[in-house]
């Protein structure tokens, strides 16, 4: 498969970024990795996309290891390290850290119309009264919002191991540069009311949310 890396910066972070013709994936591609197997029976996309996400990866760890594949789907990163990765469309990115938690996000813009048709799923009517009030366009801010939710359930993943809903976490304050997600309930080991923040920018045509914190 044909790719590009690159790296770009968010909160002082490098951000190790891959693009990617998925017109050129082949399954031979595939064997680059060592849990090539278990993507044996996903379609074309998954794989495209999920070789893309690893190379990623292993640019973020020093081109030293390949995060496999846990039993919730999550990548599983060497000892002692925590990562995350994501992809859209034709870009895949990844970021690690040696302590703490992370979780990073990209999305391409939500149309505005479809951002309304699935708003209630993603956000409560105090959110999207802040949303209007951020002065940002309700196509960007909204896909910030679902951006930077989907990073925090990443960053939290690893302790919480549970599924988490949209309804778990509320933005309660939408900055130029960052967000501050509330979370609506427990998540042990993280309280109810804990405050996160996530740094955001806009990068090509995706929008890109990242939470780090010790």
């Amino acid at each position: 498969m044909y790719t590009t890396y690159s790296t770009f910066l968010l909160a002082g972070r490098t951000i190790h970024c891959i693009n990617f013709d998925p017109t050129s994936f082949t399954d031979a591609d595939l064997l680059w990795l060592p849990h090539h197997q278990q993507l044996s029976e996903a379609g074309r996309k998954r794989k495209a996309d999920h070789l893309a996400g690893r190379i990623a990866a292993f640019h973020a760890l020093n081109r030293q290891a390949v995060p496999g594949i846990g039993s919730s789907g999550e990548p599983l990163w060497p000892a002692g390290v925590s990562g995350s990765i994501s992809h859209s469309g034709t870009q895949a990115i990844a970021i690690c850290a040696e302590k703490g938690i992370v979780g990073i996000d990209c999305e391409a813009i939500i149309d505005e119309r479809e951002a309304h048709e699935i708003q209630n799923g993603v956000i409560d009517a105090q959110e999207a009264q802040l949303l209007v009030a951020s002065h940002l366009p309700f196509d960007q801010a909204f896909t910030l919002t679902f951006s930077a939710k989907e990073s925090l359930f990443k960053a939290l993943f690893p302790q919480v191991q549970a599924w988490m809903g949209f309804d778990s976490a509320r933005v309660t304050a939408l900055a130029a540069h960052t967000l501050t997600l509330t979370l609506t309930r427990p998540l042990p080991p993280f309280a109810q009311n804990q405050l996160f923040t996530a740094h955001w920018c806009q990068h090509d045509a995706t929008v890109v949310t990242l939470i780090c914190a010790a």
